[in-house]
């Protein structure tokens, strides 16, 4: 159905004249005219009734006229909906309580105006996400890029935003629990509990250099029944302890007395890059980039990332 023509028999309706509709449309009353009388043809009634004092609606007219207003307002939607200046930026968090979706809630309580739409793809890997960002599927995705960002598919680009600095989440059992701040050293020989990692993930490939490079014990052993069953096994056990992002969110009852350590000399960080398609012109990604970029804190001077 020709929408041009839906919105010319809505123009002719509130007119009430083909003469008005076609001022209103800035055309000729003749293309009022062929426009109508298309869409008559197509759906094989009259209208309108023309007479003295204008064009009134027919019978059928009439009937099809809340039709006609909801087709135009769908078609408004639609064109918004893919328009990068009116519909909201469309962001892959991985987790709603890891610092991606922290600082994206802190953004738009500083920006209320910006559309955000915040999704997650669970167990994607970044090459998983990054096939989602080329169909368009989604705008962008925070992901740590362990490689070298040059072998990003073509028009794919990466910017560093942000360093997650690990911490270590323990019990007020667990021998490390009074310490102020750990070594990766004193983490030697207890039990790094990180269950539900996915193997071929970037997380998973940054923990396994990790334990590698500092002979840590992290494993996955085990279900993983959610955050919440892993943070009360935590709370309980004298051995137990995981990593968590100094700006991850996770919540607990004040009976757990569940201790977040910092780690020094060096402390890990897991490096988070703003990925997207490098011909994406939505508005807000600049202002977003500028935003996380302005509320990453000072690189501490002895830190630990992979090796590319």
């Amino acid at each position: 159905m020709d929408l041009d023509a839906v919105r010319t028999f809505l123009a002719v309706a509130d007119a009430g004249s083909f003469q008005d509709a076609s001022d209103d449309l800035s055309i000729t009353q003749q293309a009022v005219s062929k426009r109508v009388a298309k869409l008559e043809g197509e759906l094989g009634i009259r209208l309108f009734a023309r007479t003295p004092r204008g064009a009134q609606l027919s019978v059928d007219g009439q009937a099809f006229l809340p039709h006609a207003r909801e087709l135009d307002q769908v078609a408004d939607r639609a064109i918004a909906s893919v328009h990068p200046g009116r519909r909201a930026l469309r962001v892959d968090v991985l987790h709603h309580r890891i610092a991606p979706s922290v600082l994206l809630r802190e953004y738009h309580q500083a920006h209320p105006d910006e559309r955000l739409d915040i999704v997650t793809l669970g167990t994607a890997n970044a090459q998983s996400a990054v096939e989602e960002i080329r169909k368009g599927t989604i705008d962008a995705s925070f992901r740590a890029l362990l490689g070298d960002a040059s072998s990003l598919p073509p028009g794919i680009e990466a910017t560093h935003v942000f360093d997650s600095r690990l911490e270590v989440l323990l019990g007020p059992r667990h021998p490390l629990a009074d310490a102020s701040a750990v070594t990766l050293n004193q983490l030697v020989g207890h039990r790094i509990w990180i269950p539900g990692i996915t193997p071929g993930t970037e997380w998973a490939d940054y923990y396994d250099a990790l334990a590698e490079e500092f002979s840590l014990t992290i494993d996955d052993i085990g279900p993983h029944f959610g955050d919440e069953a892993l943070l009360e096994q935590i709370a309980d056990s004298s051995a137990l302890a995981t990593f968590v992002g100094d700006r991850d969110r996770y919540l607990w009852p004040a009976h757990y007395d569940l201790r977040r350590i910092p780690i020094r000399n060096p402390t890990p960080v897991y490096p988070y890059s703003f990925v997207r398609r490098r011909d994406n012109c939505h508005p807000a990604i600049p202002g977003l980039l500028r935003y996380l970029q302005a509320n990453d804190p000072a690189t501490e001077i002895n830190t630990w990332t992979p090796s590319p």
